[in-house]
């Protein structure tokens, strides 16, 4: 299950209530320097945006590919691990505005993670040290360290253990 702070709202659905989740300003600002981002090519310079612009905890060596969308209302909420890969195109929420409330939930990206492209990671998950997400998976619940998922719905391809009983089956034929 995600982890996601609920607020209800009354009236017209969460969206018509956004000014009073988050400032216009900020809104604006987070927009600017995410397309920045998203298309430059130095990942130095992105990593520097992420964390002074938008006060995001992003380990060292650690790649945004091109065009990965970052949650504009919300990015503060965003941690990625160091000498983690976010594969091209990939968007990371840290909100979502529905019809009766809005939820909103910190994405924790461990260490040495590669997510493939075009994936979509959604609030209140935490994907484990050492995992791979499969390009094209969204992301709906926790990914342990070591995992490797795919999918839509997404689903478990192997875990850390097996996974270790792979490489061992390798080193041993290959020997």
């Amino acid at each position: 299950m995600r982890k996601t702070d609920r607020y209800k709202v009354v009236g017209a659905n969460s969206l018509w209530h956004i000014y009073k989740t988050v400032p216009f300003l900020k809104v604006i600002k987070n927009f600017i320097i995410i397309q920045l981002a998203r298309y430059t090519p130095f990942l130095s310079i992105k990593n520097w945006l992420y964390r002074k612009c938008l006060r995001m905890q992003v380990g060292e060596q650690t790649a945004f590919a091109l065009m990965v969308m970052l949650d504009i209302m919300f990015p503060e909420k965003i941690t990625v691990g160091k000498n983690t890969v976010i594969g091209y195109n990939t968007t990371i929420l840290a909100h979502e505005y529905l019809i009766k409330e809005y939820r909103l939930g910190d994405v924790i990206i461990g260490d040495e993670v590669m997510i493939g492209a075009n994936c979509t990671i959604l609030p209140g998950v935490e994907i484990g040290d050492g995992a791979i997400v499969a390009a094209g998976t969204i992301v709906h619940k926790d990914v342990r360290s070591g995992e490797f998922v795919a999918g839509n719905p997404m689903r478990t391809v192997y875990t850390a253990e097996q996974m270790q009983e792979r490489v061992n089956q390798d080193m041993f034929l290959n020997n």
